[in-house]
């Protein structure tokens, strides 16, 4: 396993501020967060990105997120593929292997809906291995639907296209129906992404984003999911994912110092 930090744990900051920052902290892998880079591109040429990344011997492990794929109908389904197409050409780019599909089912879906998204997975995924990228489908912990391990698996298995996985976030598979049998169904194959965090002190269903702290430092039992992690061989990235605002108020460099620390104790690397 490969330890690796989300630009969601700096994100006011500017792109290459806190990936020098990752760089410096020890820790050279970054979930890239899209609109950061998409903004940073306004003003920087891809090829001085691409020497920048080169320098600072950062790589671009995964890339978060796209939405709004699996469900959107007639125009807004048309803009959301130029997105993502847009996107891709992004991962290729710059040799990012991963992008994160969030599910988005706001609503329970009918039969016609989940039959639709499960169109719309395989043609993403037919796209996508077009540029040489991998999807990992991320649930929800407070969706109507999809909203767990167990369910996001069954649709991956149904799609069936080989470069397709699911993106494990330990925050939405507590803050969710997710039980613990689900994790035996991860297999180095369907596992294409893994994002930790930890929160401290505040019921399940009361959980946000912003609660998100330091693994080590909340409730969450993480060693069972590191130890199933190494029981099937999960040879990719685990990223720490805080969008938490008062961690936004700090500096990159202090951030991405304490979250190298706290993922190498969380893998023991």
């Amino acid at each position: 396993m490969k330890p690796c930090v989300s630009q969601a744990c700096t994100l006011p900051a500017a792109f290459a501020d806190d990936l020098a920052a990752f760089a410096t902290s020890g820790c050279p892998a970054a979930e890239v967060w899209l609109t950061k880079l998409e903004k940073h591109l306004e003003a920087v040429s891809a090829d001085s990105t691409a020497k920048f990344l080169a320098d600072h011997g950062i790589t671009l492990a995964a890339a978060a997120y796209q939405g709004g794929l699996l469900l959107s109908q007639g125009e807004q389904r048309r803009a959301h593929f130029d997105h993502f197409k847009a996107r891709l050409d992004l991962c290729q780019r710059f040799g990012i292997p991963t992008l994160l599909v969030a599910a988005d089912f706001a609503q329970k879906p009918d039969a016609q809906a989940l039959g639709r998204a499960l169109v719309s997975l395989t043609e993403a995924a037919r796209w996508a291995a077009g540029f040489g990228v991998r999807l990992a489908l991320e649930f929800r912990g407070t969706d109507a639907f999809l909203n767990n391990l167990d369910t996001a698996l069954t649709l991956v298995e149904r799609c069936g296209e080989p470069n397709v996985g699911v993106c494990l976030d330990v925050f939405h598979y507590y803050k969710g129906p997710s039980k613990p049998e689900d994790l035996e169904r991860l297999t180095a194959t369907n596992l294409a992404h893994v994002q930790v965090c930890d929160v401290a002190g505040v019921p399940r269903e009361m959980m946000t984003d912003s609660d998100r702290v330091l693994p080590g430092e909340g409730d969450f039992r993480l060693d069972p999911v590191v130890a199933r992690l190494r029981e099937i061989g999960y040879a990719g990235y685990v990223s720490l994912e805080l969008n938490n605002p008062v961690l936004w108020q700090l500096a990159p460099a202090q951030v991405a110092d304490a979250a190298t620390k706290s993922l190498r104790r969380l893998l023991n690397t």
